[in-house]
């Protein structure tokens, strides 16, 4: 049985917020196929409530996976007799959970003097003001744009960066599984970097002035709330199940591409429920309909967490797209921009080949729809803190990010298709 904290001081309210004192995150290494069904049937035994962070895909790749306290001896005694390698990656959950907490509040202290510090994680609330702020200090560039609603009817707002004119756009967006708290904040650094540099920084200068940018820092706004006031590994939506005591939706599995195919669950309680059927959930609906009705958008770009990976194109099958060379040079030169910053290394490649096969994605959606420039970034790191990655890692993640983004723009501005 969970334990339950109730935690007021840092949100002002009393929230009951699941704990996860004990739990642990291990490295698995399967070597062999026999080792790998042995996984697949250990990840179904749901009386363990395991949470895959990175699913195993061929013998001597690497799983990690959250173990509850209470499962921990019997998982490692599985293992075990299956002679399958372990590490422990994270010693108790709760423990980087905690210093979460605490950074979160002394930062708040910090910013009553009124200074909003990108380098560190950041309530709903919080990020929509600093939007509002980045808005007023420089209305002649950005501007809000209402792209829709989430289940829970919180607004879906995008920053639009333009300089005027019916111009072709790039879209970018942030968060849309909830737990991923690095990619939100990069996303707000990124917003106030494009803002304030416009007219010093030539790239970004020549970047505006040829394309628009659409940038959707909190994709699922209601995941991201409930992953702070209740529970933080919280990865759906937050919409109704019909049938099910289970809630949510896997938002990166319900897009209209290879819908229900391989690597999306129809088990409702699954963290990866692709959904009763494609755009049902009112997230994605609100970004397809922006994006048709735009009709001029020429990049689409999503970040995710964690991994270290720049990937293309496709992962509900494993054939490469039409335009693979092109994808391929764009993101390797990408990969080494942001290596040039801080040496983090990413791998490059289709999603399927990548990380694993997966339907219902928004890049496969965007590209099938005539988006050639589809791009998922998975951020920092590798499995060291996975989704819990420090506050103090935001800035230098940011940073090296937008290298890799800016070489991308500058190809979609070089090359108008």
């Amino acid at each position: 049985m969970r334990f339950i904290l109730f935690l007021g001081a840092l949100f002002g309210h009393i929230y009951c917020r699941e704990t996860f004192v004990g739990d642990q995150v291990l490295e698995i290494t399967p070597s062999n196929e026999e080792q790998m069904k042995s996984l697949v049937q250990l990840e179904a035994e749901e009386h363990l409530q395991l949470d895959f962070w990175k699913p195993v895909t061929i013998p001597g790749a690497r799983a990690h996976v959250r173990v509850p306290f209470g499962s921990v001896q019997a998982v490692k005694a599985f293992l075990e007799s299956q002679g399958i390698a372990y590490s422990i990656m994270i010693e108790d959950v709760q423990v980087l959970l905690d210093k979460e907490d605490e950074e979160m509040l002394q930062n708040r202290r910090r910013e009553r003097n009124g200074n909003f510090n990108f380098g560190a994680y950041h309530t709903l609330e919080e990020i929509s003001q600093e939007m509002d702020n980045i808005v007023a200090e420089h209305p002649g560039l950005v501007s809000k744009v209402r792209v829709g609603a989430s289940f829970e009817n919180r607004t879906l707002t995008a920053l639009k960066f333009s300089t005027g004119g019916d111009k072709p756009a790039i879209w970018l967006d942030a968060g849309i599984h909830a737990r991923e708290w690095v990619t939100q904040a990069t996303a707000l650094w990124t917003a106030n970097k494009i803002a304030s540099d416009y007219g010093r920084d030539p790239s970004i200068t020549s970047i505006l002035d040829a394309v628009d940018v659409f940038l959707l820092p909190v994709t699922n706004p209601d995941g991201y709330v409930f992953s702070q006031t209740h529970n933080r590994m919280w990865r759906k939506t937050r919409s109704k199940v019909s049938g099910s005591l289970c809630v949510g939706v896997d938002p990166n599995r319900n897009w209209d591409a290879g819908f229900g195919g391989p690597g999306a669950s129809a088990s409702p309680c699954s963290d990866s429920y692709r959904g009763s059927r494609a755009n049902s959930e009112v997230e994605v609906k609100s970004i397809v309909d922006f994006i048709q009705n735009h009709g001029k958008v020429k990049a689409f770009i999503t970040l995710h967490s964690y991994s270290q990976l720049l990937m293309f194109p496709y992962g509900y099958k494993c054939t490469k797209p039409e335009h693979f060379d092109e994808l391929n040079d764009v993101a390797q030169k990408a990969a080494q921009s942001l290596a040039s910053l801080h040496g983090t290394k990413y791998e490059v490649g289709p999603i399927c080949s990548a990380i694993y096969q997966a339907s219902g994605g928004s890049i496969d959606w965007s590209y099938d729809s005539g988006i050639k420039y589809s791009f998922a970034f998975e951020l920092r790191d590798t499995g060291r803190y996975g989704f819990l990655l420090p506050a103090s890692q935001i800035l230098p993640t940011a940073e090296e990010t937008w290298l890799g983004l800016e070489t991308i723009m500058g190809h979609v501005r070089d090359h108008p298709y």
